[in-house]
Formats: structure tokens, C-alpha cells, sequence
């Protein structure tokens, strides 16, 4: 199963290197990766392959999402389809 990480809030030295460890500690692998600093903020958008990940997608969500807290970033994790859903035109 596909997920969509997506990552913002103000720029700092390791943000994509932090995510990627974090992730990659529960054997998620990153597919595809964008992102970019406008204005001092950044921006990162993933899509992550979840089917090896060693806990529940909640708890990833969960750990994440505490993950940005603590760098003062806002991180999410969303199932693909479910993202796609809430986007579409």
C-alpha cells in the first residue's frame, strides 16, 4: 500500500534527513520525493510505499505526527487513495 507524507513548516538543517531516518526505522520506503523553501518555509511532499512498515499505519501516523511536534513541522500521513480522494477537482 501507497502513503502520501507531506511535511511544512519553517526552514531548518535536517529536516529531510530526520524524516527519511525516521521513516526508514520502520521499514518504509520512500518512492518519490518533492520539495522546495518558499519565502523561509518549506515544503515536502512523499509518496512512501507502507506495505513492509513494522507497526500499524495509525501508530506511523501517530509517531509522525508527534515526530513534527517536536521539530515545529507540521507532518502527515495519509493513505494514497484516501489522499487522492480528498484532492480531486
Amino acid at each position: 500500500m501507497k502513503a502520501v507524507v507531506t511535511v511544512v513548516g519553517k526552514d531548518q538543517v535536517g529536516i529531510i534527513a530526520a524524516v527519511c531516518v525516521k521513516l526508514a526505522e520502520y521499514q518504509v520506503n520512500v518512492l518519490d520525493i518533492s520539495q522546495t523553501v518558499m519565502q523561509g518555509y518549506f515544503t515536502m511532499m512523499m509518496v512512501v510505499d507502507v506495505t513492509g512498515c513494522t507497526v500499524p499505519l495509525a501508530e506511523l501516523v501517530s509517531l509522525m505526527d508527534e515526530m513534527g511536534k517536536d521539530m515545529g513541522l507540521s507532518i502527515r500521513v495519509q493513505r494514497e487513495d484516501i489522499f487522492e480522494a480528498m484532492h480531486r477537482i
